[in-house]
Order: C-alpha cells, then structure tokens, then sequence
C-alpha cells in the first residue's frame, strides 16, 4: 500500500506531521507539499512558472507550488511508482459545505481522482493543534479500513473531526454538505503611503446546517464524513434549459 500525502497548511505544519506519523506505519507513505501556507488555493495550478521540489531532512518533499501541483506532479511522473492513493490534512480549520469550493485540502484530495481508491481530505475544526491526536486516530482508522468501501470511481471522502478530546467524539456521521452564508465583507485597510487594499474577512455562518448536514453532524460531537464527486453538472436543471433553447431558436 502506497500513500501520496499533502495538505493546503505547508509542509511544516503540525497537521501534515500528524497526518505522516498516523499513516507511517500502516502504509508506504510519501509526503508532498506546499512550501508555504496555500489555504484558499483551491484546485489551482501554477502555470506561470517552473515548479521546483526539494527533499527536506525528514524524507518530506517541499514544493513552490499549490496543493494541487504537489498531488498533479506526484502522480505524473515525479515519483518512481504510483502511489494507490491520496490523503490530505490534517487541516487546522474546518472545511464544511461552501468551504469544498475553496479549501486547498479538498482539492488535494480531488487531484487523485484518478487512482482506484477514494482519496480522504481530513480537517480538524480548530486553528489550534490541541486535538490533533483524535483527527489522526480518525485517519488512521478510517484509511485502514479503505478496503471494505465500495465506490463509484472519482469518489472523494471529506472528514471533519470536531475540536475534541477523543473520549469527547459521540461517533461518526455520513452526512451532505451544508451551506453557508455570504461571507463577511472584505476588510478595507490603508498602508502607510495611503495605497487602499482589501483582506478577505470570515466565511460566513451555516445557513443551511440542519440534520444531516456536516455542520450539524459536526456540532453535535460527531465526526462527518461527506462524499464529494467532481461532476457538478446541474442535472435537474438540463430540461428546464431544453425548453428555453427551443424557444430561442
């Protein structure tokens, strides 16, 4: 079993040691990621530039690029064999409903669609690593246990551990992804040579977070594990559009 693992916090983050020392012994694993915080980076490649990796003391590789750069370089041809999987995180913050949009973590996660296994995307609701051990205990068990799903190909499992000692979490909930409200406005600030510039604020509150929703799962002491496909076709929506094209013509 070989393991291709990244995250969107840089390589030098808690979560990524934590993600490594959770797997390390139950599979061959190899670590590729981001040379800085890329939080936000989404499925974003980097195309304007030469990426260059570096092997770092622990055995990591570090790269100038986005999540997505490590796990695409990783399986296209910078590594001698194909890993069988992908795992990113662990993630210091949540990723719930709207926030699969953004997270460089989920699209990690996304980049290894197309091996045979699900790739796991793990968050930690918490920017602090207190509780890390009880999200790696998850992802310990949870990858461990890959042999017994049964999945349509392109499947990705998006896991968010609540903020809590392990004897805290109440269980394991499979749940949808909740949704959001509009975020915060951005922030306006002013440097010193009176140049405006513009900070992203908070994301906003679950707007749609009732039961079964990774919100309310989340909340309640569970574990929520949400499964993500990359076709986001409207489906519902192609006859309504038949109709209008018709009318057109």
């Amino acid at each position: 079993m070989r393991i291709l693992i990244s995250n969107d916090d840089g390589v030098n983050a808690p979560g990524l040691a934590a993600l490594y020392g959770a797997l390390k012994d139950y599979a061959d694993c190899v670590v590729i990621a981001p040379d800085q915080d890329k939080s936000g980076a989404s499925s974003s490649l980097t195309l304007d530039r030469p990426l260059h990796p570096q092997r770092l003391d622990n055995g990591f590789i570090s790269l100038n690029g986005t999540p997505t750069d490590c796990v695409h370089l990783g399986l296209n041809g910078l590594l001698e064999e194909l890993p069988d999987m992908v795992v990113s995180g662990i993630n210091l913050g949540a990723n719930l409903g709207d926030d699969v949009l953004y997270s460089g973590t989920v699209a990690a996660a996304l980049e290894g669609r197309f091996l045979d296994l699900p790739a796991f995307a793990f968050s930690l609701l918490s920017r602090q690593p207190d509780n890390l051990p009880t999200a790696a205990y998850f992802a310990h068990r949870l990858v461990a246990a890959r042999d017994q799903l049964d999945l349509p190909p392109r499947t990705v499992l998006n896991v968010n551990i609540p903020n809590l000692p392990l004897d805290h979490i109440r269980g394991i909930q499979i749940t949808r992804l909740g949704h959001r409200a509009r975020a915060a406005a951005p922030v306006k600030v002013v440097n010193p040579r009176g140049k405006e510039g513009y900070w992203i604020s908070v994301a906003g509150d679950a707007e749609d977070g009732g039961p079964g929703t990774d919100f309310h799962a989340v909340m309640q002491g569970f574990v929520s594990i949400t499964p993500l496909q990359l076709d986001r076709t409207f489906h519902d929506a192609l006859g309504s559009l038949d109709s209008w094209l018709e009318g057109l013509l």
